[in-house]
């Protein structure tokens, strides 16, 4: 019988990746954990090896195991790496989607800042803290924006809310490209780079005086202002679709 041949209404690696995904979520097997080897599960769930092979690709595409040459899959420690290439992927298609990308910035990261206001440890305080002094001291555009994103998934983990800090690491790197243009956008606007610190200090005052409202409304007033520079590149003839 071919590995593909349906089985109980669902193909043999589909079924194969269910029953991984019952040991990976009834918690039979933990994150760091090796799975039993290939020749184990293949006997245990009657297929072949290919078949193995094929459902484990399946979970490693979507992030929940790891795979390292020489070693046998492991469970993967929860991670964005799967959101982070689908929103990466849809900037590719079309870099106009930065501006979408900003506005679910603006529903995450304003309630992720009040949170933050309200429950942020004494530690998380400190790395917000640093994260700032960090920017602040940057001495070219890629260090500043390196701080600046450390910034932002450090004020998402205060929040104390796992599911919006993976959100936000997952916007990280496809939205590394947007804080450099929508820098530009902000020089051209006849900005400078005061004004964004000025725009995090006063997240950080918030959220260290305990203040959910005000940090709020400053994480918004932050955001939209990066929407507006976005806008600002979009409009210079240098951008030519690429923005």
């Amino acid at each position: 019988m071919a590995d593909d041949t349906e089985l109980n209404g669902e193909s043999r690696t589909a079924g194969v990746v269910r029953h991984l995904e019952e040991l990976i979520f009834d918690g039979d097997l933990q994150p760091g954990q090796f799975l039993p080897s290939e020749g184990e599960l293949a006997t245990a769930m009657g297929v072949s090896r290919l078949t193995v092979r094929e459902g484990v690709r399946t979970l490693e595409a979507r992030g929940l195991l790891e795979v390292r040459r020489g070693r046998r899959p492991a469970v993967a420690h929860p991670n964005a790496a799967p959101l982070s290439g689908f929103f990466a992927a849809s900037l590719r298609r079309d870099p106009r989607n930065l501006l979408e990308l900003v506005e679910v910035r603006l529903a995450l990261e304003v309630h992720a800042t009040t949170l933050a206001a309200q429950q942020a440890t004494r530690t998380a305080l400190s790395s917000l803290e640093l994260a700032y002094d960090t920017m602040r001291q940057a001495t070219d555009e890629e260090s500043f924006n390196q701080a600046d994103v450390r910034f932002h998934a450090v004020l998402a983990a205060a929040s104390g809310n796992q599911v919006i800090s993976f959100l936000i690491e997952a916007m990280d790197e496809p939205m590394h490209e947007s804080r450099l243009r929508s820098l530009r956008g902000h020089l051209a606007r006849g900005r400078s780079m005061d004004d964004i610190m000025d725009e995090h200090a006063r997240i950080l005052a918030a959220v260290r005086e305990r203040d959910a409202r005000a940090a709020a409304e400053a994480m918004r007033e932050h955001l939209v202002q990066t929407r507006m520079d976005l806008r600002a590149f979009l409009a210079l003839p240098t951008a030519d679709g690429q923005g």
